[in-house]
């Protein structure tokens, strides 16, 4: 589940290309975007002239594991990379996409050589010629032939300690009064165009600083002016970091993802759910044999997820998928409806809808010969864990359920404390935290009252106004948010109360939290599931809280948000063993 309101964004990465075109205008990214000719995928360079300035872009197109593609655009003249690109799509030879931290849109034709690009560029009321051409592998990465110093190009390195390995990219240039700007992306953290200042180069050593986060650096620049060695200094502490010269990132490490070829089957799987007239596609792992095997189906949490649960660059539902088989256990886990392969429409659907997509998948492991039915349990990861006792407290078809990080309070009271413990860990006063919470209180209460995000987006920034929350909450983030508020999932999801259908599920439950939970607080959760529980006279659940463990079951410093791209770990092995060993036993004959 991710935080629903307070977002902390640079607020340079929202000013790209503002100070030259007045936005007007945004575009909402399609819940399931279609995969497009690898021609496509690449670096593109682009000059776009807007009155007496010219801003040099580069367009990054690559591809998702589903298939589909994604995108970021570079100003390389004001220093901001990364920006996202927030829908892509092609027909054809015609290409479309935009940009709504900014309310602009492009449109152009792919030439019939793949080389390059002839469209127009929209920001409020102005259209501006804008032309890509194809970028030569690598290109980003060399010291431009007009440099001032050869510290100038992108840089990637990574910063190891405490568990975490941060990657970072590190783009150097220089501004037409010939001074160096630099600006560092820690694509971990999900940060693009932290600005530098304090930027020089003095022989062959190089420097700058991070006011944003109070960071500063210093490195040498080798001989072959190739790598940059160095340290980082940030609260006090001294660390080392190298810069090596590539446009391209560094490989994320992820050692616990399983290699091919497994020593299970494989299969790719679709089943419907007539009723709201969508196919999902997901993946049935089966052990070696004949079966018939226990089973679980894999429940993701809130957000676009695919079958594999993707995020921060882990895949928790693969790695907990290939445990559990390699255990004797069949695990199906499946693509969102209109995610991946899926059909439907994600933004329209709700927790009850997502539901239905579990039932439907539940009827679908009943059907097939190498799974015990009455062996089939439900393994449900934060929202997830919403759905499981949904389906258990009206049907006896589910085994068992197993909680991951799952809520037991409504979803209003899991918000409120997801954003005072994120807000916490951040470092901000308990004056501010207050105010925060009040804030979103009120926001909440505008929600329920306000279908049109028109009218939601317009009352949430008086109230940003009013309440003062404006350095949050820049303008910019309150579109995207007032649709996110606005929405069927978030007014369900608000005013949910899980308790009553713990009350009514007695099959066995495990429920799991990490005592590192940011956003769905530990020890409040599992009282209210193990109350539930209890009142319902349900005799065989087991709540656990594993010390040092956060939202995503990994080993944490904090248990922050902002940690769990730069964590290794996917999910900690303790909790695999657990899930498992607690299934088998409730599996046994």
């Amino acid at each position: 589940m991710k935080a629903i309101l307070i977002r902390f964004v640079p607020a340079l990465a929202f000013l790209f290309l503002c100070t030259i075109l007045q936005s007007a205008a945004s575009a909402q990214a399609p819940a399931n975007r279609k995969p497009m000719p690898a021609a496509v995928e690449g670096n593109w360079a682009g000059s776009l002239q807007a009155g007496d300035a010219v801003l040099h872009l580069v367009l990054h197109v690559s591809k998702t594991e589903d298939g589909s593609f994604k995108a970021t655009i570079d100003s390389l003249d004001q220093g901001v990379y990364g920006i996202e690109v927030t829908s892509f799509t092609q027909d054809g030879s015609d290409l479309r996409f935009s940009v709504s931290s900014v309310g602009a849109q492009y449109e152009g034709e792919i030439a019939a050589d793949h080389a390059g690009i002839q469209g127009t560029w929209s920001q409020g009321n102005v259209g501006l010629s804008l032309n890509f051409h194809r970028q030569a592998a690598g290109a980003g990465a060399k010291k431009p032939g007009d440099a001032i110093a050869s510290a100038e190009g992108v840089w990637q390195g990574a910063l190891e300690a405490n568990g975490l390995r941060l990657r970072f990219q590190l783009h150097v240039t220089h501004d037409d009064q010939k001074q160096l700007v630099a600006a560092l992306d820690s694509p971990d953290m999900g940060i693009s165009g932290m600005p530098a200042v304090k930027v020089s180069q003095k022989l062959m050593v190089f420097h700058f600083e991070i006011p944003v986060v109070d960071g500063a650096y210093e490195g040498t620049l080798n001989a072959a002016k190739t790598a940059i060695h160095g340290t980082w200094t940030q609260g006090g502490i001294t660390r080392n970091l190298n810069f090596q010269r590539s446009d391209e990132l560094l490989e994320l490490v992820r050692p616990q993802n399983p290699s091919k070829p497994y020593p299970y089957r494989e299969e790719e799987v679709t089943f419907a759910n007539p009723k709201a007239q969508v196919s999902l596609a997901g993946t049935l792992t089966l052990p070696s044999g004949s079966g018939p095997f226990p089973a679980a189906i894999l429940i993701a949490g809130s957000g676009p997820h695919d079958r594999d649960e993707n995020v921060a660059g882990h895949r928790p539902f693969l790695v907990l998928a290939d445990h559990l088989t390699r255990k004797g256990i069949a695990v199906l886990r499946y693509d969102k409806r209109g995610i991946g392969k899926s059909t439907g429409k994600f933004d329209q659907a709700t927790t009850e809808d997502f539901a239905g997509d579990a039932a439907v998948a539940l009827a679908y492991l009943k059907s097939r010969k190498e799974i015990d039915a009455k062996k089939i349990g439900l393994i449900g990861h934060s929202e997830g864990g919403i759905i499981a006792p949904m389906l258990a407290s009206h049907s006896s078809d589910a085994a068992w359920i197993v909680l991951l990080a799952a809520p037991g309070l409504k979803g209003e009271d899991v918000m409120l404390l997801q954003s005072g413990l994120i807000l916490k860990a951040a470092g901000f006063d308990d004056d501010r935290i207050a105010k925060a919470r009040d804030f979103n209180q009120q926001s909440y209460a505008l929600a329920r009252k306000e279908k049109d995000p028109a009218v939601l987006e317009a009352k949430l920034t008086d109230l940003v106004d009013s309440t003062g929350m404006s350095t949050t909450l820049p303008p910019t983030a309150l579109k995207p948010q007032a649709q996110v508020m606005a929405s069927a999932w978030f007014r369900f999801f608000l005013d949910y109360d899980p308790v009553p259908a713990l009350k009514k599920t007695q099959c066995p439950v495990l429920a799991l939290n990490g005592d590192k939970d940011l956003q769905m607080a530990s020890k409040e959760n599992l009282a209210q599931i193990q109350k539930a529980l209890e009142d319902g006279g349900n005799q065989h659940f087991q709540t656990k809280e594993l010390p040092g463990l956060n939202h995503l079951f990994q080993h944490a410093p904090t248990g922050s948000p902002t940690e769990y791209g730069g964590i290794e770990q996917t999910m900690a092995p303790e909790v695999l063993t657990t899930i498992s060993d607690w299934i088998l036993k409730h599996s046994s004959p």
